[in-house]
């Protein structure tokens, strides 16, 4: 009988509180009637335990997705949410007014046929390996910290570094013809120009812009939302 099992009231109590009922004063005196209710209970949270959905109880990035691991040249990084529901941003991410010039708001597409992406798109990439993410900031915050799985081009080597995204050197500059992997390119967040500039140098050194992707957000967002943050190798 459940009565007579300390571990399965135990249980009981345990499930009790996580829908808000205080099963200690019923539990303390079984009889049949009791021990038929304790069944039927116990076997309602099995019932429903298994037809809902496999993410446990925290802070998911989707409601299906709880984490994301990608492959790093560290190897494995498993990338989630902050399970803390009190987190805060901490600095630099918690200020609102920079001055602009220098830190003015950028536009949602910083060149013709650039495509602007969010998270979500930027977590596609790096899970299909279908497009190589780049941190375009400097390479001091890229070491400080960024999105894992990025490599650091800073914005003022972008349009020197085509080589690495398989374009070939010519006369004029570069040929970047054939099969070259999409771009995916961020900095620190909707008010930082140097992923759009980089953008932009990429292009006019001969990139295609539809290769290029821009996540807008960038660390700002990023850290926003809470998700994971790792050092840039130097």
């Amino acid at each position: 009988m459940i009565c007579e099992r300390p571990n399965a009231l135990n249980l009981l109590r345990n499930l009790g509180r996580r829908i808000g009922l205080r099963l200690d004063a019923f539990i303390g005196h079984c009889d049949p009637v009791k021990e038929v209710f304790m069944r039927n209970f116990l076997l309602f949270f099995c019932i429903t335990a298994f037809a809902s959905p496999v993410v446990a109880e925290g802070v998911a990035i989707t409601p299906d997705t709880m984490s994301v691991t990608v492959e790093t040249n560290e190897g494995p990084i498993e990338i989630m949410r902050n399970q803390n529901p009190d987190a805060r941003l901490g600095e630099p991410w918690v200020k609102i007014s920079r001055p602009c010039p220098n830190f003015c708001i950028q536009p949602m597409t910083p060149a013709p046929g650039v495509t602007t992406i969010g998270e979500l798109e930027v977590l596609e990439f790096l899970q299909t390996g279908t497009g190589i993410l780049v941190d375009g900031r400097v390479r001091t915050e890229y070491e400080e910290g960024t999105i894992p799985g990025a490599i650091s081009v800073p914005y003022t080597e972008a349009a020197d570094r085509l080589g690495e995204f398989g374009c070939e050197v010519d006369f004029d500059g570069w040929i970047c013809e054939g099969d070259v992997p999409n771009v995916v390119l961020f900095c620190n967040g909707p008010w930082c120009g140097q992923s759009p500039t980089a953008a932009r140098r990429m292009i006019e050194a001969g990139y295609p812009a539809e290769h290029i992707y821009y996540y807008r957000g960038g660390m700002q967002n990023w850290n926003m939302l809470g998700l994971t943050v790792t050092p840039g190798k130097a």
